[in-house]
């Protein structure tokens, strides 16, 4: 059976997810997809690693029997390795389903838990398919035997894999749309990855350090603290990671997220950290080297019955949800000497009154508060406010050089806009976790503010107080509103702007004005004109960038082509970062955050095909490419909704727009769509010259006034011609049909054809494509942002006072001439 893909893997498990879609929201049905998942993937490894043992046993002269027999104990395994007893194992629950399916279901999660208790202590008994959910939502046994059915369509030991943890990145894919689904109840347990991978640039986790979350939800911020640690050279496994979870739900699926992930070590309790926190030794409470967490905004909180309440100096008022600070107080507790944290707040905390201000004031006196970030709006699942990003050090404090301060960076506008959700997005994180490690002011974007100032004001730490990123007033000369011309102070203001595409302003866009040294004016063609040719005037600037770019790939593109050979996929990722900005920067076009963005996000945005680069080289990438692309074009069940259904069509499209298909066959594709363009055109010809529907209720058209309407009948082609068009239809529908049905086939033997270095050309051409793609949105934003600037100036200036009265006057004549005319004047 060929190796499942990622997007395969993906679609497979969001299609559980339809099957119980509209019976009850994304928070009740996520258990029940996370409890199938793991089921099926305990199992199907399990079966994996008893062949493996039999074959073992036979091999050193054991019978079959007897080595069938062994592979049955559980001592036959290791301790850390998962035993599936018979009653969870799938064969068992196939069979079982038939009479019983959530009987089958809740015996084999139960087993599967006793078998295997250091691991799973807990983490199943959450998960019930015979308890009901939603109100009067209850499982029934069809939905339950079809999603059985569904989750015995692939196999999910490694060996079924394209790359070693493709079934992490699903499961993450899928508490990810979930949480999406999920709104405000998703926001609870899920803190979007790009932020929590900015907080791991922001600490730099390395390997034998303890990384801990006291609120860990899906424990997203564990896994990527792992996964920094191995894009950056380092062994992730040398990484402890210990979390605590209030939500029994979130909590079992953060354990299950972790065992997805082949972290077995990970240390997550169960229960509310500030209540009871858990990670203790002998009496006392763990340390921490990096603690990374996003604790739920606006909680209330009870001091009675606290454990280790040294925890907290100061005491906020357990009513009207200011547990916040008490979040912060209790991750300084449990923070090694030396470490750092990085967490999640809501901006209150930054300047409230009363006891939070005397918590701020003790934490920055003692040197615990290093920095401050301000984060967009709408990028945290379940609130549209904006968060803030704080960053603590352990009792030594901060480094020196940066005692006596806090930095402040308002990256509020560091968003891309979404449909539904802002995104902070690689290129902004960049230019956040830049600004940090320089710690120097950078004029309406970072600033490090003295502890005189801070006390100067009450320990308000109010990000746009100290760094005010509100753009300046557009400025108005009354003297060139009046007689016309632009300032050259306020070209002078934006001329890097424009020096960035090789473009001199008074030079290039205007011309002196006669006896004024202040002003210049509007070239005779009219400033929209004008406008329309600065695109071009940047050209010779950009095509110098693009040959930087071009050069810049012809000396590192071998990086990537022996990825296969020597995996160092995090040194090769630092030195094409490094290289790409030191090759482009110097041309001036971009600035480094931007090239270094682009780099970052290029990156992310490949790294599933990296990973199958690795483990499989060029020619193994493409297969996978091909067999997610042929995966879109299975049929939905006949069960499947409308909604399902509209879902499979969309992937079917998007398959067939895979680069990859004109790469591989583009006769086929040209053939394709002729035949498509041709059934559209006969289609068209096909209504336009039928009869037209009568549409009155009694089946006759009628006018407006009750009379009977005459249909219009010119285009109407006669019965003869009309009948020879639909045929031709038919025909071309047929031949259509054809022709999409060896799609599949077309693209898998073009693939197959493909040698080793011809594979190897087509990935390379694409990553090249994709990096010179990002780049370029920088560039086509900021030349755009020229064309507005002077756009604004001729809006502003173009047109005088003088101007304005002067056609008020020939207006005013015109209309004294009409009314003579008329005789009223």
């Amino acid at each position: 059976m060929a190796q499942l893909t990622l997007s395969q893997l993906e679609r497979h498990l969001y299609a559980a997810a339809d099957i119980l879609r509209g019976k009850m929201d994304a928070a009740q049905y996520q258990d029940f997809i996370f409890g199938l998942l793991f089921l099926k993937r305990a199992s199907d490894q399990f079966d994996v690693a008893q062949a493996a043992l039999v074959k073992k046993l036979v091999a050193e002269g054991k019978s079959q029997a007897q080595a069938e027999m062994i592979s049955e104990s559980r001592g036959a395994y290791k301790a850390h390795e998962f035993y599936v007893p018979q009653e969870s194992r799938w064969s068992t629950i196939v069979s079982e389903s038939r009479t019983e399916p959530a009987k089958a279901l809740n015996v084999a999660l139960a087993e599967l838990e006793n078998h295997n208790i250091q691991a799973l202590d807990g983490v199943l008994s959450y998960i019930s398919f015979t308890e009901t959910r939603g109100g009067n939502t209850k499982l029934t046994k069809p939905v339950i035997q079809q999603l059985i059915d569904h989750f015995s369509e692939y196999r999910l030991s490694n060996d079924d894999f394209e790359f070693p943890d493709l079934l992490g990145h699903a499961y993450e894919y899928l508490i990810g749309e979930f949480a999406d689904e999920g709104g405000k109840k998703g926001g609870q347990f899920y803190t979007p990855r790009s932020v929590i991978r900015m907080m791991n640039q922001l600490v730099k986790p390395q390997p034998r350090m303890s990384v801990y979350d006291p609120c860990c939800g899906s424990a997203g911020m564990l896994i990527l603290a792992k996964e920094y640690v191995q894009d950056h050279g380092g062994d992730e496994s040398h990484l402890a990671v210990y979390g605590q979870e209030d939500n029994g739900s979130a909590w079992a699926m953060a354990r299950m997220n972790l065992l997805m992930h082949g972290v077995a070590d990970g240390v997550i309790h169960h229960g509310d950290t500030l209540t009871e926190p858990k990670h203790e030794h002998n009496g006392k409470l763990q340390r921490f080297d990096r603690i990374l967490t996003n604790p739920p905004f606006a909680q209330n909180y009870r001091r009675d019955g606290m454990k280790f309440p040294e925890r907290m100096v100061n005491w906020t008022p357990e009513s009207g949800k200011k547990a916040d600070l008490m979040f912060i107080q209790h991750v300084l507790a449990v923070l090694e000497a030396d470490g750092i944290a990085a967490s999640v707040m809501p901006h209150g905390v930054l300047f409230r009154g009363g006891e939070e201000q005397k918590i701020r004031k003790r934490i920055i006196e003692e040197g615990r508060l290093e920095a401050v970030i301000g984060i967009g709006p709408n990028v945290f699942y379940g609130t549209g406010i904006p968060a803030c990003i704080l960053i603590l050090r352990g009792r030594n404090g901060a480094p020196e050089g940066r005692r006596g301060g806090v930095l402040f960076i308002n990256a509020d506008r560091e968003i891309t806009a979404g449909r539904t959700q802002n995104l902070l997005e690689a290129q902004h994180a960049e230019k956040i976790v830049s600004a940090y490690e320089e710690w120097k002011e950078i004029p309406g974007f970072a600033r490090v503010v003295e502890i005189k100032e801070l006390e100067k004001n009450d320990f308000n730490l109010n990000i746009r107080r100290y760094v005010d990123n509100t753009p300046p007033p557009d400025p108005q000369d009354v003297r060139a509103h009046l007689y016309g011309g632009v300032p050259r102070s306020e070209i002078e203001s934006r001329k890097a702007q424009f020096k960035a595409f090789g473009i001199d302003p008074e030079a290039a866009l205007f011309r002196l004005r006669d006896g004024d040294l202040d002003y210049v004016d509007f070239l005779a063609e009219g400033y929209e004109a004008t406008a329309a040719r600065i695109s071009g005037l940047a050209q010779e600037r950009e095509v110098a960038l693009g040959r930087a770019f071009h050069d810049w790939w012809d000396k590192h593109r071998e990086q990537l082509a022996k990825l296969p050979m020597h995996r160092q996929k995090a040194q090769a990722r630092e030195e094409l970062l490094t290289t790409f900005v030191a090759a482009l920067e110097p041309l001036g076009v971009l600035d480094k955050h931007q090239l270094a963005g682009a780099v970052a996000a290029w990156w992310f945005d490949a790294r599933n095909d990296l990973d199958v680069l690795m483990s499989k080289d060029f020619k193994g990438l493409i297969d996978g490419w091909v067999r997610s692309i042929s995966s879109a074009f299975e049929e939905p069940s006949d069960k499947a909704d409308a909604k399902t259904k509209a879902r499979y069509r969309s992937a079917m499209r998007k398959a067939r727009e895979h680069r990859l298909v004109p790469e591989l066959i583009p006769e086929y594709v040209q053939e394709l769509e002729a035949a498509e363009a041709l059934v559209a055109k006969l289609d068209a010809d096909v209504k336009a010259g039928s009869p037209p529907k009568k549409t009155s209720k009694e089946g006759e058209a009628v006018s407006e006034d009750g009379d009977e309407e005459e249909l219009d009948l010119c285009n109407v082609l006669p019965a003869k011609e009309l009948t020879a068009l639909k045929k031709k239809l038919r025909e071309a529908k047929l031949e259509l049909a054809a022709l999409k049905s060896s799609f599949v086939s077309e693209l898998q033997g073009a693939a197959e054809k493909l040698t080793a270095p011809q594979a190897q050309e087509v990935v390379l051409r694409f990553l090249n494509a994709d990096l010179h793609a990002r780049m370029t949105r920088f560039v086509v934003a900021d030349r755009r942002g020229l064309v507005d600037v002077f756009r604004n100036w001729g809006e502003k200036y173009a047109v005088t006072l003088t101007d304005l009265e002067q056609e008020r006057e020939a207006s005013a004549k015109r209309l004294r001439g009409y009314l003579e005319e008329l005789g009223y004047a």
